[in-house]
């Protein structure tokens, strides 16, 4: 990945924060790297190399600086918007995908070898797959360190790594000190809220226009999956070894998090999600500038600047969601899924539950495909969402596409042809001849889903730009988006606004966001 080194010293002398997660800069006369916005005294040019990852900057002997903390920076969005395989492979991996089932398992997803893999990854990025994932495994186990009172060992196994020689090693090389040091350094008590409670800031590039994602979200809301309520979205997640819930919180310059997890390994793969959700590797002033271009749109940007793509935590979910809402309101569509949601809730596990006090690293699987309600104090009992939601008792996940098989007709309530047609989706997911996850292959998922029956050109390009986080998806035959159109005095004919709308390229995803709020 080439870096123009003038272009980068000009942003880090500045102390730009737009360039934070785009290139991380190196000072060989300390030994340390840097975000490009670290408030420290600007190095001298002889001093500086430019590096595009995190991990590209520790395989030159350099350590994350303890001013900036550069390992928590906002991710690229190259990476973020990027279809190719090392944009893919970068969404995999920060989705844990290595750590749970190795390089050879991140290879056959993305479908290529692992020595070609490798290739590329070192190409564009200056490391391998193993130093990506080990450099995020580095970051997961500060968080736990800094926000938890678990032991160390129970850290090390927990953030990923294969022993504690491996945690003690990395976390001196990556931070320059032992990890007992980040410790005695953060501050402060483990954050109160019980055991496997993590609270944490989920950076972001500013502006974000918080009240266009929660809006979006609350109008959407599922009683016992999801609310939105006193500007904090809450909702279950189903993760890789268990249950887990989660509270965002939009706040100025990040995004407060917190998760309580069944079971700690699933920290990383949680917080790739939750940014997933909020879009928070958009680069919105990239996307605001093209769009303000365009005269009709300009004044709707500048009145809402940042807003962004809601995007989804859960592919297979925001899948039936889609089917499930084709040619009904919005209201009709919440009343089907909550429906199938009452269907398919199981009731808990005995035993799976965390015991008050219980602060142990869960590496049972028992648990890990249930969907078990996590009670959580601050949230049971919640007073309702904006969109009507509550979810009283515990915010519970989405049942899966196993589960979905096994529902009967009278949990889906509604026609014989679009219930087979979530049955039909439900088989090639589980199949795994659809893949919905942000590491799929777009253009291969839109063939596959519109060659099952009852799914469309819209449904498809719908979770593209939603579950696949395709930047470039404008839905023309979208009724909401043609009212939106007409509204703004632009072309309301699918033909014609689809031709029109090629100036907006690559970013018409969120140029449909704009005339959704339009309409």
């Amino acid at each position: 990945m080439e870096l123009d080194f003038e272009r980068c010293y000009r942003a880090v002398d500045s102390r730009d924060q737009r360039f934070d997660g785009w290139f991380y800069t190196g000072v060989t006369s300390t030994g340390i790297y840097c975000r490009p916005s670290c408030p420290a005294i600007t190095p001298k040019r002889r001093n500086v190399r430019f590096f595009p990852s995190a991990a590209a900057a520790q395989g030159a002997g350099l350590r994350a600086c303890r001013r900036c903390r550069p390992d928590a920076a906002p991710g690229s969005p190259q990476w973020d918007v990027r279809a190719d395989v090392v944009g893919r492979a970068m969404r995999l991996i920060a989705d844990g995908v290595v750590d749970r089932d190795g390089v050879p398992g991140l290879a056959a997803r993305l479908g290529y070898t692992q020595r070609h893999l490798h290739r590329m990854l070192r190409a564009e990025l200056g490391a391998g797959p193993l130093a990506l994932a080990r450099a995020q495994r580095a970051q997961t186990a500060r968080t736990l360190i800094e926000t938890t009172g678990l032991g160390l060992a129970e850290v090390a196994f927990a953030a990923g790594f294969g022993s504690v020689r491996q945690f003690n090693d990395t976390v001196r090389q990556v931070y320059g000190t032992v990890p007992s040091q980040l410790r005695t350094g953060r501050g402060g008590p483990p954050t109160p809220g019980g055991a496997g409670t993590i609270t944490l800031r989920l950076a972001y590039r500013p502006p974000l226009h918080a009240a266009a994602l929660l809006g979006f979200l609350a109008a959407r809301t599922l009683r016992g999956l999801d609310e939105v309520h006193d500007g904090t979205y809450r909702r279950g997640l189903r993760l890789p070894h268990g249950p887990a819930q989660v509270a965002l919180t939009p706040t100025a310059g990040y995004v407060v998090a917190t998760l309580r997890l069944a079971d700690l390994r699933d920290l990383a793969p949680a917080v790739a999600r939750c940014r997933r959700l909020f879009d928070l590797d958009a680069d919105p002033e990239a996307v605001d500038q093209t769009l303000a271009a365009d005269p009709a749109l300009a004044g709707i940007v500048a009145a809402e600047p940042g807003v962004r793509v809601p995007r989804a935590v859960d592919g297979f979910e925001l899948a039936l969601r889609a089917v499930v809402g084709q040619q009904v309101s919005l209201p009709a569509a919440r009343t089907t899924l909550t429906r199938l949601l009452t269907h398919a809730a199981p009731g808990p596990a005995p035993g799976d539950q965390p015991g008050p006090g219980d602060q142990e690293v869960r590496v049972t699987e028992s648990a890990s495909r249930r969907r078990e309600p996590l009670d959580h104090p601050a949230e049971a009992g919640g007073s309702g969402a904006a969109g009507g939601s509550g979810a009283a008792g515990g915010v519970w996940g989405f049942p899966g596409a196993e589960e979905v098989l096994g529902l009967p007709d009278a949990a889906f309530g509604m026609p014989a042809a679009r219930r087979e047609t979530i049955r039909a989706l439900a088989r090639a997911v589980a199949a795994g001849e659809v893949d919905l996850e942000p590491g799929g292959d777009r253009a291969e998922t839109v063939r596959r889903l519109t060659a099952l029956p009852g799914i469309g050109p819209w449904t498809a390009g719908y979770l593209a730009m939603r579950a696949l986080g395709d930047p470039d998806v404008l839905l023309p035959t979208d009724l909401a988006v043609r009212r939106g159109a007409a509204a703004l005095g632009l072309p309301a004919t699918p033909t014609t606004l689809d031709t029109y709308a090629d100036r907006w390229r690559p970013w018409r995803s969120y140029a449909a966001i704009r005339l959704w709020r339009a309409a």
